[in-house]
């Protein structure tokens, strides 16, 4: 533990832009802690505490830059792999999209408070088209405010900070054991807590191909769109869909066969209305595996701004 002390008294700036970019970057890494150590360490020395406000800013801004710049190339593909490799359950891309759906580029500001938001709102934004310098400028401001939220904890509390060093010095090796155990067990938390979102969605999906042939032989089949209604603007929509974000709208004969689809990683927005739609009593529905993307992707038409278009490839 002295070593680590040692460590952030000598590299301070360093541990903050590596774990802070590390972060961002998407790994389970802490850089909170180590920002509120570094600031509680200069605050000690009586040294400035602005160039740990500036390094960590600089850092979450060059992380977000790049989902945001994978977000604008693209788009969808990079979500869906977030979702893959983030231990995160995949509706949090839903919610991310309606909160920045419904506020834009300044919910930015607020989006590292938030769990699972941050590097998913970069990514949005990127896919939403926002302009570069909308981007930089509310992302800046909210990797400002974060940091210096831990810059403030670790100067006004420095002293609480030392005596938790000391402590820990104290411990030795029973403090590195103790902070792994805590590690190991929030890794275990969010992997569970992901394996079971995942079970939960978990449901016979119709592809594509066979929406196709189910529209055309089925006149009454009832497709649901459950995106929001700027997300349907802006990418269409399958023809003859309906738009429906609360499922208690739906009257219709629970017979009837209802397809389900969003734009989500894992198709988890459109499996979580058909599970409740299944509890309504409902006997035959099906998320879309893929939703509209491979849909899409196949070059099957879609409705935009009221006019017929058909994807390509």
């Amino acid at each position: 533990m002295q070593a680590l002390i040692h460590v952030i008294e000598t590299y301070g700036l360093w541990v903050v832009f590596f774990s802070v970019l590390l972060d961002q970057g998407g790994l389970p890494t802490p850089s909170y802690a180590p920002m509120i150590v570094t600031a509680a360490l200069a605050a000690d020395a009586g040294e400035p505490l602005w160039p740990i406000l500036l390094v960590g800013s600089m850092a979450a801004l060059l992380a977000d830059i790049l989902w945001f710049a994978g977000g604008r190339r693209y788009g969808a593909q990079l979500l869906r792999l977030m979702c893959r490799i983030s231990l995160s359950p995949d509706s949090c891309v839903g919610t991310t999209r309606r909160i920045y759906e419904k506020f834009g580029a300044p919910s930015l500001m607020l989006a590292k408070y938030i769990p699972g938001f941050a590097a998913v709102s970069t990514t949005l934004a990127g896919q939403a088209g926002t302009s570069w310098p909308r981007f930089l400028v509310f992302d800046f401001l909210g990797g400002v405010l974060w940091v210096s939220g831990a810059v403030t904890l670790g100067a006004v509390f420095h002293e609480a900070v030392e005596v938790l060093l000391v402590t820990l010095e104290d411990l030795g090796h029973i403090a590195v054991l103790l902070l792994l155990v805590a590690l190991a067990l929030f890794l275990a938390y969010k992997f569970w807590e992901r394996h079971r979102f995942l079970r939960e969605i978990r449901m016979t999906r119709i592809s594509s191909d066979q929406l196709r042939a189910e529209m055309q032989a089925m006149p009454g089949l009832l497709i649901v769109d459950v995106r929001s209604a700027e997300s349907r603007s802006r990418s269409g929509w399958i023809a003859g869909s309906i738009n429906v974000r609360d499922v208690a709208e739906l009257k219709v004969d629970p017979d009837s066969a209802i397809v389900v689809y969003c734009d989500c990683p894992n198709d988890a927005s459109a499996a979580v209305v058909a599970r409740r739609l299944k509890a309504m009593g409902f006997k035959h529905v099906r998320p879309l595996a893929g939703g509209i993307s491979a849909w899409r992707a196949l070059g099957f038409p879609v409705e935009q701004s009221g006019a017929s278009a058909t994807a390509t490839n």
